[in-house]
């Protein structure tokens, strides 16, 4: 199965996201976080031990979290002088949320869809359907176990288009022909000139090509 189209122009972005001064803690206590960061083309692993911190960089590079003066550009959009430009090139879906618990997984998809300019109906459709989500597409969110709610939050943010997307823990309660699913794809992502994927977990993807790696710290 082929993921991406991959641009007509070889040429790579040697920059997908540039960060200064990011940072973020709790009580007084600071993140371990790098202070400059830059995101190439293709796959970043995010490793650390809990608590360190993968789960708050994500969201400050989505912009779901803000860093009184840090400084982000995607693709030359700034976080600061255009949100909604910004976060309409970043796939962020934290599998926490309990947000959509009421909608079903095909609503959520359409909600989903309307964000994102560059959506992809034919890979949600490849996703949909290797991913094992074909039964659960119309039951709400609550009904649905950890797993293929996980799965549905995978499959959003592949079919974004975005230009960075940002996967937190993607392997987490997934049955093995999914992880293979999703290293499948990652693997293929790897070698986009143009577009930059985060995987913020404990173990690098297995036989995935790094573009870069961010530890954190144990």
């Amino acid at each position: 199965m082929t993921f991406f189209a991959h641009p007509t122009s070889p040429d790579a972005t040697p920059c997908v996201l540039q960060a200064q001064d990011l940072r973020f803690g709790f009580a007084g206590q600071w993140l371990p976080l790098p202070a400059q960061l830059q995101i190439p083309p293709g796959v970043t692993w995010l490793g650390g031990g809990e608590g360190r911190g993968k789960t708050s960089l994500l969201r400050l590079l989505a912009g779901d979290l803000l860093a009184p003066g840090s400084s982000l550009q995607l693709g030359g959009v700034s976080l600061h002088a255009q949100p909604a430009a910004y976060r309409q090139q970043v796939a962020w879906m934290d599998p926490r949320s309990g947000a959509f618990d009421q909608v079903s997984a095909t609503q959520f998809f359409q909600t989903t869809a309307a964000r994102y300019p560059d959506w992809d109906d034919a890979l949600l459709a490849d996703m949909t359907d290797a991913l094992g989500l074909m039964p659960h597409r119309e039951k709400p969110m609550y009904m649905l176990s950890t797993g293929s709610k996980r799965k549905v939050w995978l499959a959003a943010a592949l079919a974004s288009g975005a230009m960075l997307t940002l996967l937190d823990e993607p392997f987490a309660a997934l049955d093995k022909a999914s992880i293979r699913c999703v290293l499948a794809l990652l693997q293929e992502a790897a070698a986009h000139p143009r577009r930059a994927w985060v995987v913020a977990d404990y173990e690098a993807p297995f036989e995935v090509p790094l573009a870069q790696t961010i530890d954190l710290g144990d």
